[in-house]
């Protein structure tokens, strides 16, 4: 296997690993990485399904004492079954928006020139929404109301967008409506493995013909090295907004969206 092959699908793994539950939006770098690094020795919809499946176990790993407990709990009346339904609620604008303008986003507005424009638009937002005095009352999981779940749903409904980011929107849409910024990220973190699980898959059977066993190897080194960035992203991302805000993220994205911008 050439090397240089192998070191792209490492990159790509790492970038995805580290960009999915960042708000700087994982799809934009992809997309800004990927035109750079011509990665054409796996069809691209296929090898970035696969590195999305590594982002998504982590989570799953991560969490998957409170996943066991809701698998155990959900069929009787439970804070656990409160959380499926509210995720459930969170889920469906994207899943019923992405349906109808599925190809029409990936046609029209996967390019670099809308990832910056969203990279800075979104930067904008995370600085503002750093200095707003909002009341974030809601401070568990359990806790959160059908109302705010449906508020971060149509909020993740922006993340179709390249360069938005969809756990940015997510904690953004969950703040708004009252959550902390640790209770709106673990949230978004839960709600990633319906959303990157359904829109994966209708991507991997749309696509599935182009897939080849010649394609195992390379998909499992961007699979492996997702899942591990992502694992560590996971585990200490809720912390690092605690402390820094939103502020960083926002200034990355501003930067970068910019560089862009010039380089085009």
């Amino acid at each position: 296997m050439d090397i240089i092959v192998i070191f792209k699908a490492i990159l790509l793994g790492v970038i995805e690993g580290l960009t999915e539950y960042l708000p700087v939006s994982s799809t934009g770098h992809l997309i800004l990485i990927g035109e750079q690094l011509k990665f054409n020795h796996v069809p691209d919809m296929i090898f970035e399904t696969s590195i999305q499946f590594g982002a998504i176990l982590a989570v799953i790993v991560f969490y998957k004492q409170k996943i066991k407990d809701i698998f155990f709990n959900f069929y009787h009346k439970s804070k656990e079954q409160d959380l499926v339904i509210n995720l459930f609620i969170a889920f469906l604008p994207a899943a019923i928006i992405g349906l109808l303008t599925h190809n029409l986003i990936k046609t029209y507005l996967f390019n670099s020139h809308i990832v910056a424009i969203s990279l800075i638009f979104g930067g904008v937002i995370m600085i503002v929404i750093d200095y707003m005095k909002l009341k974030l009352h809601t401070r568990n999981i359990y806790n959160i109301s059908k109302k705010q779940a449906l508020s971060i749903g149509l909020f993740q409904c922006l993340a179709m967008i390249p360069g938005m980011s969809r756990s940015g929107s997510t904690i953004i849409g969950g703040m708004c409506a009252g959550l902390s910024r640790a209770t709106a990220a673990e949230f978004s973190f839960f709600l990633a493995i319906p959303t990157i699980l359904a829109a994966s898959l209708y991507d991997l059977v749309k696509n599935y013909k182009l897939l080849s066993l010649e394609h195992l190897n390379i998909i499992a080194i961007g699979f492996a090295t997702s899942f591990v960035i992502a694992l560590f992203v996971v585990a200490f991302f809720i912390e690092m907004i605690k402390k820094y805000g939103f502020k960083p993220f926002g200034i990355y994205r501003i930067i970068l969206g910019f560089i862009i911008i010039l380089y085009l």
